[in-house]
C-alpha cells in the first residue's frame, strides 16, 4: 500500500509527549516514514501560534518536539524532516487555495465548532477569543498536504475532514481549470495504532493530568506507575486481568510473551498490584531507555537539530516552488 506513495505527516508542537503520545503517534508515524517511498515530516509551527502567543514556550516545545522526533528514530536522510514556516511558498498557496474554500467548509470545521460549543456552554458570544488562524486552519492544513502531492496522509478519526477538506478544494480547482493541477491526497487510518488508557483510566492526556511521562527520570516514571488506580484485593485472589487498569496500560508495551505472563499470575492469584506495576514500570523504562538518552543528547546539541531542519527545509522547498509556479502559472494565466 506504502510502497513508492509519498506520505505526508505533520506534529503540532503542544508540549513534552507523554508515553500515549509516544506509542499512539510519534513510533507509529516514524514506523509509517520508513515504508514510503517519500516521506514529508514537518513541525506545525504556523498552526501552533493559533494557541501559543508566548515566544518563549513555543520556541520550547519546538525544540522539544523535534528532538522527540528524532529521539524516537526518525531518520532525516530518509524523511525530508522540516519546520512548516521555513518553507515560505506554503503561506502563498495557502491564499490561493482561500479563493476556492468556501466558507462553509470553515463554519463546519472540527476545531471551530467545539470552540464554538465551549463558548456557548460558558454564555459567552459564539466568536468570543477565536482568531482567523483558527478559523481558516483547514485551509492552512490544505496547502500542507497538497503543496508536497501526497498520496497518503495518516490521521486519526477526528482528522479525516481534513484530507476531505484538502481533497475538495483540490478537485474545485482542478475542475476549474479543466486539469490536474493538485493531486488528490488519501487519509489513511491504522486501526491498530494504541490508544493508551490513562493512569486513572481516561484516555492519557496532559489535559487530564493522567499521564506516565515519557523522558523524566525513572523515579518520576514509577511515581506515576505507583499511582495507578487499583482495588483492594489481596494477591492470593483470582483476577481477571482485563478489568485492571494496569494490565490494560501494560497491553500498549509489552510483548505477547510479557502479557501472557501477567495474565495468568493474576488469573492464579501469584502477581499483587505492586508486581504488576514494577513489571509495567520495567517495560516502560526498557522502552524508552535509548530514546531518553538521545532526547537529551539533542535538547543538549540543538544546533545540530536546527541543521537537519535546515536540510530538510532545503529539499522541501524545491517541491513548494513547483507546486506554487502551476498553480500562479493557471491562476494568472501565464
Amino acid at each position: 500500500m506504502f510502497k513508492g506513495k509519498t506520505i505526508l505527516t505533520g506534529v503540532k508542537p503542544t508540549g513534552t509527549p507523554h508515553l500515549g503520545n509516544y506509542l499512539g503517534a510519534i513510533k507509529p508515524a516514524i514506523e509509517l516514514g520508513k515504508k514510503a517511498g517519500k516521506h514529508y515530516m514537518f513541525i506545525a509551527d504556523y498552526h501552533a501560534i493559533n494557541a501559543e502567543k508566548d515566544p518563549a514556550v513555543l520556541n520550547q516545545k519546538l525544540k522539544e518536539i523535534a528532538c522527540i522526533y528524532l529521539a524516537g528514530g526518525l531518520n532525516p536522510e530518509h524523511s525530508v524532516f522540516y519546520r512548516q514556516s521555513d518553507i515560505p511558498e506554503i503561506p502563498e498557496i495557502t491564499t490561493i487555495l482561500y479563493a476556492y474554500t468556501p466558507k462553509g467548509f470553515m463554519n463546519k470545521a472540527h476545531a471551530y465548532k467545539a470552540a464554538v460549543d465551549k463558548n456557548r456552554e460558558a454564555g459567552k458570544p459564539d466568536d468570543d477569543g477565536i482568531n482567523m488562524g483558527l478559523y481558516t486552519y483547514p485551509t492552512l492544513m490544505a496547502a500542507d498536504i497538497l503543496t508536497f502531492n501526497s498520496d497518503i496522509v495518516p490521521v486519526g478519526k477526528d482528522q479525516v475532514q481534513h484530507v476531505e477538506i484538502a481533497r475538495d478544494i483540490a478537485g474545485a480547482i482542478n475542475a476549474h481549470y479543466g486539469k490536474s493541477l493538485l493531486h488528490l491526497p488519501e487519509y489513511y487510518i491504522d486501526e491498530h495504532v494504541a490508544v493508551v488508557p490513562g493512569i486513572d483510566g481516561r484516555k492519557m492526556s496532559k489535559s487530564y493530568g493522567n499521564v506516565i511521562p515519557l523522558f523524566e527520570d525513572d523515579k518520576a516514571i514509577k511515581k506515576a506507575i505507583f499511582s495507578i488506580k487499583t482495588d483492594s484485593r489481596p494477591m492470593e485472589e483470582p483476577k481477571d486481568p482485563e478489568g485492571i487498569l494496569v494490565y490494560e496500560i501494560y497491553k500498549s508495551i509489552a510483548t505477547e510473551e510479557q502479557l501472557r505472563e501477567m495474565a495468568d499470575g493474576l488469573h492464579q492469584g501469584k502477581l499483587g498490584y505492586g508486581h504488576i506495576k514494577n513489571m509495567l514500570l520495567d517495560a516502560v523504562v526498557n522502552e524508552i531507555k535509548d530514546a531518553r538518552e538521545k532526547y537529551n543528547y539533542y535538547m543538549a546539541h540543538y544546533d545540530e537539530v536546527e541543521e537537519m531542519l535546515a536540510a530538510g527545509a532545503a529539499k522541501a522547498r524545491p517541491v513548494a516552488r513547483e507546486t506554487l509556479e502551476r498553480l500562479k502559472d493557471a491562476v494568472f494565466g501565464r
